[in-house]
């Protein structure tokens, strides 16, 4: 029960990494909010625990919205999870259609702003909270064909980082974790195809020769958002099998 007593707001939180970040939250006792564009599958989750809102991350009303329920519901929010993402199909930099370019930077870095200027100011005013971006090993060590992706996963990683130093004199923590392609509704974006020879190849460049699991995501998320890991901050945390070593 290292979460006991903490509430959360999980982003993306109806499926992949998500889901497995929430029932993780979940079973270690923290009272979560599962918050997703899906609503419908944000609600079926929290049959098994959770509170569902259905959000658009990219819209700052939304966003707001969000934030107010949770704030209506528990009356703070110590944990902040950014995780929601998406990614354009594989293809060369220069013929990504410029609607694929800024739905991509729209959801996996405009959202952290807009959460950021919705909810930083009541986790300054308590002193306290832990944010945690789920960022990608594309950041880290970029494939070739998904440019606009691996880029926007760099941009959290710096994120992260510049926030974790402005807002440590407020005892907010920031860190992130790199995951490599999972086992989650992206994978095949991700591959371009799904074929036991386009994953033989993928897997062979994960030295642990598997994928990120989303209770993988959810044992490192928990770690860094809990007590545990209160000296700890501006930390992007490769849960990766090796990949990017």
């Amino acid at each position: 029960m290292r979460l006991s007593g903490k509430t959360a707001i999980v982003t993306g939180g109806a499926s992949g990494f998500g889901a497995g970040i929430v029932r993780k939250f979940l079973d270690e006792g923290a009272e979560v909010m599962i918050a997703d564009i899906n609503g419908d599958a944000a609600t079926e989750l929290a049959r098994q625990g959770g509170v569902a809102q259905q959000v658009d991350v990219s819209d700052g009303a939304s966003v707001a919205a969000m934030v107010g329920a949770a704030n209506d519901l528990w009356g703070r929010v110590d944990i902040m999870v950014n995780n929601a993402g998406v990614t354009h199909l594989p293809g060369p930099l220069d013929t990504i259609s410029e609607g694929d370019f800024d739905r991509v930077f729209n959801v996996n870095c405009k959202s952290v702003y807009l959460i950021s200027r919705a909810l930083v100011p009541q986790m300054k005013s308590d002193g306290s909270g832990a944010i945690l971006n789920v960022a990608s090993t594309a950041g880290v060590s970029p494939r070739p064909n998904l440019n606009w992706y691996n880029a926007s996963k760099g941009w959290m990683n710096t994120a992260t980082r510049t926030m974790a130093v402005e807002l440590a004199p407020f005892g907010i923590r920031v860190n992130a974790i790199n995951p490599v392609a999972g086992e989650t509704p992206l994978l095949k974006s991700f591959m371009g195809e799904d074929t036991p020879e386009v994953r033989a190849k993928f897997l062979a460049t994960i030295p642990l020769g598997r994928f990120s699991q989303p209770e993988d995501m959810g044992n490192a998320a928990c770690f860094l958002c809990s007590d545990e890991a209160a000296m700890i901050t501006g930390v992007c945390m490769e849960v990766d099998g090796g990949r990017c070593i």
